[in-house]
């Protein structure tokens, strides 16, 4: 679906409503593709800064990443726990160094198990580390086949919120992938799009939202808080 024409006027009502949620930078974000994989699994049903920030920290530190997140500020350098590094774990290592949480109360999997399963989905598209996956935003194709392997995964979430929430750790500043959420909160103000169009559409909204804050925001800012508001709609 191509972006939507959308005269002057939709657009600023669109900016608007964008201004009123106020959106903020990511003030830091992990280096290791690893570690987005590590939070985004033990982010469903888990307290996220009593259980998953200090687990995520604790396998950092167990592989010896000195510095497991980086201000946005900073640029990016070698991820420093590339994906074959924790690949030929089993299950029964991995859970020692994380918990033994399962995806579900019911009929779920252990969460270190739900981590080895996304580690292989990616390694069997070509994808070695966070580099590797921020590639994935500028190719369509390989990015789909990519997310539609991860799918299969159990415990993700209503409404693909694990695989989405992944998907926005990965991301950079400029480099979206708008999900379900986003979508929503499109339609609730009578724009009907694909996550394309609703890329394009984001980026359209940059400067109009930046104006109205005055301050500079990214996509990513946009799409995080269309996303927030989208999830209690």
């Amino acid at each position: 679906m191509p972006l939507p024409a959308i005269d002057a006027a939709k657009l600023d009502e669109l900016a608007e409503s964008v201004v009123a949620l106020d959106p903020h930078p990511r003030e830091r974000r992990w280096v290791s593709l690893s570690l987005c994989i590590a939070d985004a699994v033990w982010s469903i049903g888990a307290h996220y800064d009593n259980v998953v920030v200090p687990l995520v920290r604790k396998l950092a530190t167990k592989f010896s990443v000195e510095q497991p997140t980086i201000p946005m500020s900073e640029s990016l350098g070698a991820d420093p726990l590339p994906l074959a590094e924790l690949a030929d774990l089993t299950v029964d290592e991995l859970i020692p160094l994380t918990n033994r949480q399962n995806t579900s109360t019911r009929g779920g999997i252990r969460k270190a198990d739900a981590v080895l399963r996304y580690i292989h989905v990616f390694r069997s598209h070509g994808v070695k580390d966070l580099g590797d996956a921020i590639v994935l935003f500028g190719d369509d194709e390989r990015f789909a086949a990519v997310n539609a392997d991860l799918r299969k995964i159990p415990g993700e979430g209503a409404h693909a919120v694990r695989r989405d929430y992944l998907w926005m750790l990965i991301g950079q500043d400029d480099l979206i992938k708008p999900d379900r959420m986003v979508l929503r909160w499109f339609r609730n103000h009578e724009v009907t799009i694909d996550p394309v169009g609703a890329r394009d559409l984001i980026a359209a909204l940059v400067p109009a939202v930046s104006a109205g804050l005055k301050r500079p925001v990214t996509a990513w800012e946009i799409d995080h808080a269309l996303w927030n508001a989208g999830r209690g709609m």
